[in-house]
């Protein structure tokens, strides 16, 4: 008699289907990127940190596997630097002559002239802001490789930048409750005009879906105020002489300031972050390319145990561990997406649109880019 135990069929766990996304790097590899960077970077003023960014991108793009094939950056950091150069020539320098002019419209006494001047100027950057992130997109996607095919779009992003304005506006006049519809509309726009390959994105995804997890960070201000006007009251109420609140009144100043301290640095961030956990996630998952559609599985609690996690390095390494958040942005970000659907190979040529011919300069100049 065969006295071995035969485990049914149905007793063996059916093995977890492989992510179409795979991130081989580690962080003691980075950091032998990371550390020269710095270095080089001090020493030449900042002038580096446009061949530091390209370095990094080489080393995260190479270990980031998409259905058996590495990605591949091809952007020089020379092209950043040149980016750079022209947004600093051809726009901040007239955006100071234009500020310059303004003051002296002051000196003179002609301030509604200076005022026009300044909203004129507020106005140019706000737009520039909006065709910045578009344009920083397109560059990335046309840089990045799979299989030799590039993405990329034929659009400028001038047109974009409009919809920046007016769309932000939109969302802002009602006391900013129109915000997630403000910043889901952009992300559609934005990401239905790319393409890669021979295939253009679609997205259009559902911006109600984020109103409760918004409602609960736009409540967490509101609740420090009404907190706040309270002890105003009750200050009033007391003739605003400390001396007649007594203990209870400096009980109540205390835990004031608790709460205070609570709301800004623990509460909000934490309300922040479950937005914008919910934002990514029904973006992503109404994301598409062809048949391909993605998904993006980091739940709340994965958001916080990041943050919190880049918090500890950055606190822990005195401000160094700084140069590892490109790194864990990048893990985090890969080793959450999923992709479904088919790929035809044969089918996938080399995109037909315009390869961006400069960086990321006008993001750059406006301290909002990222790796």
């Amino acid at each position: 008699m065969d006295m071995e135990t035969q485990v049914p069929p149905a007793a063996v766990p059916a093995a977890k289907p492989r992510s179409a996304f795979h991130f081989h790097g580690n962080w003691q590899d980075f950091a032998k990127i990371a550390f020269p960077n710095l270095l080089l970077t001090i020493v030449t003023l900042g002038i580096y940190r446009f061949w530091a960014t390209k370095r990094e991108r080489d080393y995260l793009w190479a270990q980031t596997e998409f259905i058996d094939e590495r990605l591949e950056w091809t952007g020089t950091g020379l092209e950043l630097f040149i980016g750079f150069l022209l947004v600093l020539v051809l726009i901040l320098l007239p955006f100071g002559i234009i500020q310059f002019i303004s003051q002296g419209a002051v000196f003179q006494g002609k301030e509604i002239a200076a005022a026009a001047i300044q909203l004129l100027l507020f106005a140019m950057i706000f737009y520039l802001s909006g065709v910045a992130f578009y344009r920083a997109l397109r560059y990335r996607l046309s840089r990045t490789y799979w299989r030799g095919i590039r993405g990329g779009s034929n659009d400028p992003g001038f047109k974009y930048g409009l919809s920046y304005i007016w769309k932000t506006l939109a969302g802002a006049l009602p006391l900013f409750l129109m915000y997630p519809w403000a910043s889901m509309s952009l992300w559609n726009e934005r990401w239905s005009k790319m393409s890669f390959g021979p295939y253009d994105f679609q997205s259009d995804a559902d911006w109600t879906k984020l109103m409760k997890r918004y409602l609960l960070f736009y409540l967490v201000p509101f609740l420090l105020i009404l907190f706040g006007a309270g002890i105003g009251i009750y200050v009033a109420a007391n003739g605003n002489a400390p001396d007649n609140f007594g203990i209870g009144g400096g009980l109540l100043f205390a835990a004031f300031a608790i709460v205070l301290l609570l709301g800004l640095y623990i509460f909000l961030p934490i309300a922040a972050l479950l937005y914008y956990s919910k934002f990514y996630r029904v973006a992503v998952n109404n994301l598409r390319l062809g048949e391909l559609e993605f998904e993006f599985t980091a739940r709340s609690a994965d958001w916080i145990l990041f943050w919190l996690a880049n918090l500890a390095i950055i606190f822990c390494t005195l401000g160094i561990g700084y140069i590892f958040l490109p790194y864990r942005n990048w893990a985090f970000f890969v080793r959450h997406m999923e992709a479904y659907g088919e790929v035809d190979l044969d089918a996938m040529t080399q995109s037909a649109t315009t390869r961006a011919g400069h960086g990321e300069g006008l993001l750059d100049a406006f301290d909002v880019g990222a790796i």
